[in-house]
């Protein structure tokens, strides 16, 4: 049994969705810190061919709350500002007219928890995609928070007898091959391998949300960057 264990983020970059599609279970990790200025409620987006900043509003946002315990922003005007961004930025990209509306559902979920936002994109991306992967939320495992990194994941690896551990190639230094091993679990580590697409100019931008891989790719085409990726192991 494979799984893959991270912070939600908002409308994360290729790589993060070939970690979803690479496992059986996906563990959303709620019940940890938010981080500011990451990718928890923000990623990036062309407007005007330049890259900008594309915002989830949050109500009280801090580093010493867990990510399941704030909310999205009760204020329905930012909806509306986030859609009227969208459409001009990609208005004139080849699959605006299918994505678009995807978005609009996305953007306006009601659950205001911001784990539970998150999940929801999730789960309408996947559907889009045909990922089948399973989404666990990680604050509904019983399991003994008092330990902290490594061991926390390998914690719950022994509760959901996972096998293998995937984990994005950024955390590599956090990660023992060895401690793992003891435990019985085989660790790897995901590389997104370089990938390409035509946007509207001449430079292309890479990494940006998926909603740009979206707009610009069919999903065919995406399913197959779903799998452009190396594994890295202790050989």
């Amino acid at each position: 049994m494979k799984a893959g264990i991270m912070q939600p983020y908002f409308f994360p970059y290729i790589g993060y969705w070939q970690l979803i599609n690479a496992v059986d279970k996906y563990i959303i990790y709620d019940d940890v810190n938010y981080i500011n200025r990451g990718w928890i409620n923000r990623n990036r987006i062309i407007v005007d061919g330049q890259v900008k900043y594309f915002n989830l509003p949050l109500i009280g946002a801090s580093q010493n709350k867990h990510i399941n315990e704030l909310k999205v922003s009760k204020n329905s005007g930012w909806i509306l500002k986030k859609m009227k961004t969208i459409e001009y930025a990609y208005k004139k990209a080849p699959y605006f007219c299918e994505i678009f509306p995807l978005i609009k559902d996305i953007l306006n979920c009601k659950n205001e928890n911001l784990a539970l936002y998150l999940e929801n994109s999730f789960y309408l991306i996947c559907n889009y995609l045909d990922i089948k992967t399973e989404f666990i939320i990680s604050s509904s495992l019983d399991k003994d928070c008092n330990k902290r990194g490594q061991e926390k994941i390998i914690s719950i690896c022994d509760l959901l007898e996972i096998t293998e551990y995937y984990n994005a190639i950024g955390g590599k230094e956090l990660y023992s091959f060895s401690d793992f091993k003891e435990r019985g679990i085989t660790l790897k580590f995901l590389q997104t391998n370089e990938i390409e697409y035509k946007q509207f100019g001449k430079e292309f931008y890479p990494n940006l949300s998926i909603l740009d891989v979206m707009m610009f790719n069919s999903k065919d085409r995406i399913k197959e960057m779903l799998n452009d990726y190396v594994l890295i192991t202790n050989v």
